[in-house]
């Protein structure tokens, strides 16, 4: 089984390890699975997710594959790279959430990305959880950065944390 690239996926380390790159309204927040108005996580060992707020909230982290012991031959040779995010709303407030993944050259140019587009989640839903999963292949050589942003925001603008939900993000590669 390939390892899982993203540090500190579930909130287990508060917001360490990630670079908000946008924290509107009163920015992101961690929270105890299942959360107020929210459902039970279909793993048991997930314990916690990031909840965003009323304006759009965005976080991200960058990946250094040399760094991350891949050689630039095996990177090269073009392996699957498997990206991986979970989302929610609550039940009492609608939502939007977006994924974006960024394959990057060593002077951080965009080789091959991936954007979920929008997803808009509806008021009065049932708070299940969400995955989004997409696989790279074929994207060319000279990758060496995964860069992983994922977004939200509520469709209320209640103050506080009833935006999107996110966990167990991962990024994996198929050596």
């Amino acid at each position: 089984m390939a390892r899982n690239l993203i540090k500190n996926p579930c909130g287990e380390e508060d917001l360490r390890r990630w670079v908000q790159v946008q924290n509107g309204g009163n920015g992101w927040k961690v929270e105890e699975l299942p959360g107020d108005c929210g459902a039970a996580f279909p793993r048991d060992e997930i314990s916690k997710y990031f909840a965003s707020s009323f304006l759009l909230c965005s976080k991200s982290q960058l990946i250094d594959l040399l760094r991350e012991g891949y050689t630039e031959e095996q990177l090269d040779a073009q392996p699957n790279i498997v990206v991986s995010d979970w989302y929610a709303a609550r039940t009492d407030a609608g939502c939007s959430y977006e994924l974006k993944v960024q394959l990057l050259s060593d002077n951080h140019a965009v080789i091959r990305e991936y954007n979920s587009g929008n997803i808009c989640i509806p008021e009065k839903t049932n708070g299940s959880w969400k995955q989004m999963t997409y696989t790279f292949s074929q994207y060319g050589r000279g990758v060496r950065f995964i860069r992983f942003t994922h977004s939200g925001k509520d469709s209320v603008g209640w103050k506080g944390w009833y935006g999107v939900r996110v966990t167990n993000s991962s990024v994996s590669i198929k050596v």
